[in-house]
């Protein structure tokens, strides 16, 4: 059960006689303030270019790889390491032997898709020995046999009975070892892999698909699997430091309390969205007991009150322990531990403490432990802070800060923290409220609610994913605190997927989808804060790279505000980040009315527009205006004119023209950007009737990649709509409807998003029920409703609240359209404080999919334009006046 307030996040996992408390800090992250850019890389931009032009995509890549990305981080030349580990190889009776007494060594779980940091080897960065036994037959002699251990992250060394099965290089590298009928045995043979993985997941990973496995197959079709347990060494671990493009999101720490055994009944665990409170209770020995925990934004602390039914009845160990290596426990007194932590691959650290007040009973300290014995109540404040001060700076008086901190902690009461908390989470979760019927099923756990699900309704469990989506943003966006991250604040690995940090070609911006119409908008404010920060980063980039004005984010950025190419130059060569930011600005504009608010990031829209006023180049053979070079997020490769950046640049040249004319300034800028529009390559149209993804018609039909960047335009975006391109609306569903409804946790919540956009409300709720099923091989729930990409990503939890927003009320076009896309499985219901661009805050009811009542706020007195069931009304309105109407739409 997550909890957080924007700095803290905690993972509430709920054991009985062991419970853990593992828990984040926001800033926590590996790297250090550093120059991501390459000097002069533009130099290279138009050879690049000149490639994609002449058909040369690989050369272009090639090229791009080595001159056009970005700086890692300081490597340490690994020869000699290298060197090292071999030895073991070279030996007659290494590990590689088939006698190798092996007996002494641990045993893990073979195949790890995720790498072994998932199940066991956290931090483990080096070479690392797996073996295991493989019993043949005196017939499996007579035949040829391959090794199939698919994919290994990164090098492995593959021996058979002590001979060098292979050598690969690459965890993209698939591992097919053939193994002659001569090096087998009947009986025992030894298969012993030495893997090496200098930096990232590690281990012998086999196939995604965990119905797949991994294997011996002879000549004649018999295969012998090889999943299970293995025996592991780890050989040397002290590896030499490898460069990275950027940073990762680091666990802090985990609270580990124990408690008596005993015969437990009545066990239940909850998390409460309207008191953003989760608890713990079960009945032990004929004594009722209960835990209580919060994470506060106001006193910024994570509280945990402990109770009994009985007096006395207490007792309990709490200590703290970290991943990171050479963290420190220590006793401040004999109410409070403290933990020194620093992350393994860059320079920040971090400090936190544990308090432990009483009432009644006693405690002590014993080996790193807090000992509570027979208390009546007992109270945990946790509180953690890191080195970090800004994306350029570090805070070297961060831990006396947080000694003051905790010290005024302790002289708090729970019920006042309580208080304080439940008051401040209110304000914003109530504002919202939703309901589908069907609140008899709340009793029945989620897990289960989810598997009834597939074959079952339940619109209450619709109803609890959208406010379990704002729960999750006030937990982990608050004013002050950096953005959501690709797991919000509740990243648990030392490797996490993906860095666990923001990628900017879907997933930062779909964190934020549902702000503004789920009535959460000041919680924007850690974007817009990280977007003033790339905007200065970027300059810097679109300097190096592009020779250009302005300010470009690619396809990934941290903590430090990394804004240059990554990973690779077929997928991180796309220079559209930061412009799809910047319509993050205006739809703040959109939903609030405020001028002010676009006065004070005017300059960083302006720059943005500049950047793309130069980087744009006139194709030789259409004589428009295209982004090169670029991708299609994340397929396809490095090419020209992607119409995905089209799109979005259109979009963030419309922004720019309005908020010139809003501000009243930079006319003769205007003047030529709105020249320069008509003249981006536009939305085509291709041979199978869908909307071309790239400037050729390349479209394949039976092609299911996840991503359908080119449908942007769609959404987020309008420039695709019913009312002003019905044949782009109608080549959009053809795209869609060819890339296929299957995906991962993130995309099932984007196409929500589309098939709502495009009305149709049954195909827009199976894809809800396709985002609400278990978590399996792609997509899903997990039983907590964390999204499943696998594994975790939180940016299907806030695409998908916001797609089944979009079901209720749509306003990106010059309507305010009424239940757009209403399915018959939620043809009874009800919405309160929904926000509509135009700064209009609306309530609304529905009975057998017909609207019942519909009220309006117009909270700054903009024309109304309402839209039901195909009737439409216009409507001027005065600033905070209520407006009523029927289900025909009579003002009441």
């Amino acid at each position: 059960m997550p909890i957080g307030n924007g700095r803290l996040g905690a993972m509430i996992y709920g054991g009985v006689e062991h419970e853990e408390i593992q828990f984040n800090e926001e800033t926590l992250w590996t790297g250090t303030p550093r120059d991501y850019n390459k000097p002069a890389a533009y130099l290279y931009l138009d050879s690049i270019r000149d490639l994609i032009d002449r058909g040369q995509q690989r050369r272009a890549e090639e090229l791009a790889q080595r001159e056009f990305m970005g700086v890692k981080s300081i490597s340490e030349d690994p020869a000699a390491w290298l060197a090292k580990v071999s030895e073991e190889r070279d030996k007659q009776n290494g590990a590689a032997s088939v006698n190798y007494p092996d007996h002494a060594w641990e045993t893990i779980q073979v195949p790890a898709y995720e790498g072994w940091e998932d199940i066991g080897l956290e931090g483990v960065d080096g070479a690392v020995w797996f073996r295991t036994p493989v019993e043949l037959r005196e017939q499996d002699l007579l035949d040829d046999w391959v090794l199939d251990l698919n994919k290994v992250r990164e090098e492995d060394y593959t021996f058979f009975n002590g001979r060098l099965l292979g050598h690969t290089v690459g965890d993209q590298e698939k591992r097919l070892y053939h193994i002659p009928k001569e090096w087998l045995r009947a009986g025992k043979n030894v298969l012993a892999v030495q893997v090496i993985n200098r930096s990232g997941k590690g281990g012998i990973s086999g196939y995604k698909d965990p119905q797949q496995p991994i294997g011996f197959r002879s000549a004649t079709g018999r295969f012998i699997s090889i999943v299970g347990q293995w025996k592991y060494w780890v050989q040397d671990a002290d590896v030499p430091k490898v460069g990275s493009y950027q940073a990762s999101y680091q666990p802090f720490g985990s609270l580990m309390l124990r408690f008596p055994a005993g015969r437990t009944t009545n066990y239940r665990r909850s998390l409460s969205l309207a008191q953003a409170l989760a608890e713990v209770s079960y009945t032990q020995n004929g004594v009722s007991y209960k835990r209580t925990y919060i994470a506060s934004c106001p006193d910024n602390v994570v509280a945990i009150q402990l109770t009994a039914d009985k007096p006395k009845q207490l007792s309990f160990s709490l200590s703290m322990n970290a991943k990171h290596p050479g963290y420190r426990v220590w006793k401040v007194d004999e109410h409070t531990l403290g933990m020194d932590i620093k992350v393994k691959n860059g320079i920040l650290k971090g400090v936190s403490f544990v308090t432990v007040k009483l009432r009644g009973g006693r405690i002590y300290e014993k080996d790193g432990w807090l000992e509570v014995e027979k208390a009546n109540e007992a109270t945990v404040y946790l509180s953690a802070s890191s080195s970090f001060r800004n994306y350029q700076q570090i805070d070297t008086t961060f831990k006396e800060k947080a000694i003051a901190h905790h010290r005024q902690l302790q002289k708090k009461k729970f019920k006042r923290l309580l208080a304080r908390h439940a008051r401040d989470y209110r304000e914003l979760f109530g504002r919202f409220s939703v309901g589908f019927g069907g609140a008899a099923v709340d009793s029945i756990p989620t897990d289960e609610r989810l598997k009834r699900l597939v074959t079952a309704e339940d619109p209450a469990l619709v109803a609890l994913y959208i406010q379990y989506g704002r729960y999750l943003q006030i937990a982990s966006s608050r004013a002050g605190t950096q953005p959501a991250n690709l797991q919000g604040i509740w990243n648990h690995l030392l490797e996490p997927s993906w860095g666990s940090k923001y990628t900017t070609n879907i997933n930062l911006e779909m964190n934020y989808w549902p702000t503004e119409m789920l009535n959460l908008s000041e919680l924007h404010q850690p974007l817009f804060a990280m977007i003033r920060e790339l905007s200065l980063s970027g300059k810097e980039t679109a300097q190096a790279y592009y020779g250009a004005r302005g300010w470009v984010l690619h396809h990934n950025t941290d903590i430090w505000r990394g804004t240059a190419p990554i990973n690779n130059a077929n997928h991180g060569i796309w220079p559209t980040g930061g412009a799809w930011l910047v319509t993050h600005l205006w739809e703040h504009y959109l939903y609030n009315q405020d001028p002010q608010f676009i006065a004070d990031y005017y300059d960083i829209i302006k720059v943005a527009t500049l950047f793309f006023k130069d980087v744009l180049v006139k194709d030789s053979e259409s004589g428009w205006l295209v982004s090169s070079p670029s991708n299609s997020p994340e397929h396809g490769g490095l090419v020209k004119g992607p119409a995905m950046d089209h799109q979005i640049v259109r979009s963030l040249f419309s922004i720019f023209i309005k908020s010139s004319k809003l501000l009243g300034k930079d006319k003769l800028l205007r003047d030529s950007i709105q020249q320069q529009l008509p003249k981006i390559a536009p939305n085509q149209i291709g041979r199978y009737g869908q909307l071309q993804e790239w400037m050729e018609d390349l479209d394949d039909p039976e092609n299911k990649h996840r991503h359908v960047s080119h449908l942007w335009g769609l959404h987020p975006g309008n420039e695709i709509n019913a009312d002003d391109t019905p044949a782009l609306l109608q080549a959009a569903k053809t795209s869609l409807q060819m890339r296929g409804d299957d995906g991962t946790g993130w995309s099932l919540a984007w196409k929500i998003n589309f098939w709502a956009r495009l009305k149709d409300a049954e195909h827009a709720y199976a894809m809800v029920k396709m985002l609400l099923r278990p978590a399996g091989r792609a997509g899903g729930s997990y039983p907590n409703l964390f999204d499943a990409h696998p594994p975790f990503q939180i940016d299907g939890n806030f695409g998908g609240a916001a797609g089944i927003g979009e079901m209720l009320m749509q306003s990106h076009t010059r309507y305010l359209d009424i239940l757009p896309a209403l399915p018959a499985a939620l043809s009874e219901g009800n919405v309160r404080g929904m926000r509509a661009r135009g700064n209009f805050e609306i309530d609304m009811q529905w009975k057998e999919k017909t609207l019942q009542a519909l009220t309006i706020k117009s909270k700054s007195g903009q024309p109304l334009r309402l839209r039901y069931h195909g009737k439409t009304i216009i409507l001027e309105t005065k600033k905070n006046k209520t407006y009523t109407f029927d289900a025909d739409l009579n003002l009441l």
